[in-house]
């Protein structure tokens, strides 16, 4: 889809996205899973997020409320922080590997 000021790219991914919008889905999030992920968690609304508890590494997609990319973190590992994100309104937490085998980029949309 082209628009007047830059080419905007919308994209759609290849998970299953659950969202965690209430607070006590927010703050479990992936904390204690044994597994790695085999789908997308959408936490709503975050900012920035953290790593304590977690068994497994994971990629991070930051959001705009209009699901515009605007910072990608991959293979985020276990007991690790990302401060906040200016701007961001939800996080996209996804298996690792996502944001490359996907092209995810900074700048582009994400149908949710």
């Amino acid at each position: 889809m082209l628009t007047t000021k830059k080419r905007t790219l919308y994209r759609t991914l290849p998970f299953t996205i659950i969202r965690a919008d209430s607070f006590l889905t927010r703050l479990k999030g992936l904390m204690f899973r044994r597994t790695p992920l085999e789908e997308g968690l959408l936490i709503v609304p975050c900012n920035s997020i953290h790593m304590c508890f977690m068994n497994f590494s994971i990629d991070v997609v930051f959001l705009t409320q209009d699901h515009e990319i605007i910072k990608v973190v991959e293979n985020l590992k276990p007991w690790r922080f990302v401060p906040p994100v200016k701007g961001a309104h939800a996080v996209l937490e996804l298996p690792v590997g996502a944001i490359g085998s996907s092209s995810i980029r900074v700048g582009e949309f994400i149908n949710l």
